[in-house]
């Protein structure tokens, strides 16, 4: 079997590397590609437009079938241009592309079918959009209808934003014919999330859950880009939201679509907010995303040659999707200035020795031979994805690639991942004694979070409510805890009566409340019985406190030994 993918980043990257693993197939092409695709896939130098020219090398080269990366080809009619000729292609016809092509449709099919998403209205004037904003105030969404690359939804903060943003759009016309119309939607604050299917029309096949990190910056600061990492799973989406998003907008949309006449065939792909449990859409794709499907091509063990032919077909309800139980974490490298004006041609180092590391993949977004050298040649140069056996695992092993490699002015997120800690079951629990304690308390997160250790905290007294620490120590223990830490003042008993009802390391934390400036809480705390000890810090200890619980968490993790080893290098150096 012989495969075209038509598309030159990241994702075509993923796809073609998947392919060519299939047994059933024996050619992969990729046009028009990049020197990175060109390690493990024919390129061909035909433009993702050129319909005639893409239609002419499959029917000479006997191509089995197509699959389309990109939204633009797929907005501008590929798949009926091809299928016309009685070729075989992946991907919806230019009527159900409109679904990501524009925004408007969108929105107006899920009013239509009651599809949850952020109530809008529809704009064609800049005037009345500059009055409507006006009137709702910030925050607010602009999103220009057409597609603009990724960066036509702009999210205002303030109306001076607002106002920017529509001028940007409807008036200097930034993202040219994209901008005519604009969608003005409320903000919807909550977790994103990015929801795929394939389907072949009426079996839908859900793929791994995922999550895009599109701002710049660490801390979801800075603008908008195409996509600074992802990973996969995304804990967010539990199996009990995985069953919501299918029955309130994934089956809703493909019936409804099929209803208006618009049989949907491909993949797609909704972007989603997560408030208060119940997902709403903010966007839908009609591909796979980008970043999101390199990691997702890392956790799928199907042949996913097999899974497209039975989809092209329709028999997709005859397969199953078999996914390896390992997290993966794709991290973004790219060019200075991105998304905005960047050079080219910086001469990329350390490639070969990322790919040493087992468990990553270096996919190439925007790269070029020159000289026998891979140069950079786009805003988003690398995807630098790692296995691992949990999202920590994997998030180590990404960033310890992404040190390898290096060139001029490259960029990168270092907390890409660390969204999905807060989702994971906790391996510490953090008891504060009051909520006047956590202010100290809350400095154990700081160390949680720089060693990726998932953690809870909650406020429960030993004296005013014992029954509420028992239950807690009780269920704790069921749910994966490994140690626990008990921040008190006074007459400090809360690390005592913990360790009194559980067999698990127990860290006292005194704390400096009352007269005796916690002198009273630190005797208190260390002078336990025989038999039930409790490993007492110093007052307000909270960094110490923490450090103790990893080193013991340590003493059966991998990854952590390694983590503790840095942080004393670093404490060296300070």
């Amino acid at each position: 079997m012989k495969v075209l993918v038509l598309g030159s980043g990241g994702r075509e990257h993923a796809l073609c590397w998947k392919l060519a693993q299939s047994p059933l197939v024996t050619k992969v092409y990729c046009a028009p590609g990049n020197a990175g695709i060109a390690e493990e896939a024919e390129c061909v130098p035909i433009s993702v437009n050129d319909f005639q020219a893409l239609a002419d090398f499959a029917q000479k080269e006997n191509i089995d079938f197509t699959i389309v990366g990109p939204e633009d080809p797929l907005a501008k009619g590929i798949v009926d241009f091809f299928e016309k000729k009685g070729l075989k292609i992946f991907g919806p016809s230019a009527k159900a592309a409109q679904i990501e092509g524009s925004k408007v449709f969108a929105k107006e099919i899920m009013a239509k079918y009651g599809i949850p998403t952020a109530s809008f209205e529809v704009f064609d004037d800049p005037q009345k959009a500059l009055a409507y904003v006006e009137k709702k105030g910030a925050p607010i969404v602009v999103k220009a209808d057409g597609l603009a690359a990724g960066k036509g939804v702009i999210v205002c903060s303030t109306l001076e934003d607002a106002r920017e943003a529509i001028h940007k759009i409807m008036v200097e016309k930034a993202f040219g014919e994209a901008g005519n119309r604009v969608v003005i939607e409320e903000c919807l604050f909550g977790e994103e999330a990015s929801f795929m299917i394939l389907t072949d029309g009426k079996t839908l096949l859900v793929l791994p859950s995922s999550q895009d990190h599109k701002p710049l910056l660490d801390g979801d600061k800075g603008p908008n880009t195409g996509g600074m990492g992802a990973y996969s799973p995304a804990p967010v989406v539990t199996p009990e939201l995985e069953e919501k998003i299918m029955k309130t907008i994934m089956e809703p949309l493909i019936k409804g679509l099929a209803e208006e006449g618009i049989p949907y065939k491909g993949v797609l792909y909704a972007g989603l907010m997560i408030v208060e449990g119940n997902p709403y859409v903010l966007e839908f794709n009609c591909r796979f995303g980008d970043p999101e499907c390199q990691p997702l091509m890392m956790r799928i063990k199907s042949d996913l040659a097999e899974i497209i032919m039975a989809a092209l077909e329709g028999n997709l309800a005859e397969k199953k999707l078999e996914l390896r139980e390992e997290a993966a974490v794709c991290v973004v490298m790219a060019s200075k200035g991105y998304p905005g004006k960047y050079e080219k041609g910086k001469v990329i180092k350390g490639l070969e020795e990322a790919a040493k590391i087992p468990g990553v993949k270096v996919f190439h977004a925007g790269t070029a031979k020159k000289g026998g050298q891979f140069v950079t040649n786009g805003g988003r140069v690398l995807g630098v994805t790692a296995l691992g056996k949990d999202i920590p695992y994997a998030i180590d092993k990404a960033y310890e690639a992404v040190e390898k490699i290096s060139w001029e002015g490259v960029h990168f997120r270092r907390d890409i991942g660390r969204k999905a800690i807060k989702h994971l079951p906790p391996k510490v629990l953090v008891f504060a004694g009051s909520k006047s304690d956590l202010p100290v308390i809350l400095k154990t997160e700081e160390i949680f979070q720089e060693f990726l250790v998932p953690y809870r905290i909650v406020v429960a007294s030993s004296y005013r409510n014992p029954e509420k620490v028992r239950s807690l120590v009780k269920t704790a223990e069921t749910k994966g805890v490994k140690v626990f830490i008990a921040g008190a003042g006074l007459a400090a008993h809360l690390a005592g009566a913990i360790a009194s009802e559980t067999i698990l390391p127990v860290i006292g934390l005194p704390l400096a409340t009352g007269t005796l400036g916690g002198i009273d809480a630190l005797l208190a705390t260390a002078q336990m019985p025989p038999g039930v000890p409790v490993a007492t810090v110093t007052i307000n200890g909270s960094v110490n406190a923490a450090i103790l619980a990893i080193k013991i968490l340590a003493l059966s993790d991998e990854r952590l030994q390694k983590r503790l080893t840095k942080y004393k290098e670093q404490l060296a150096q300070d």
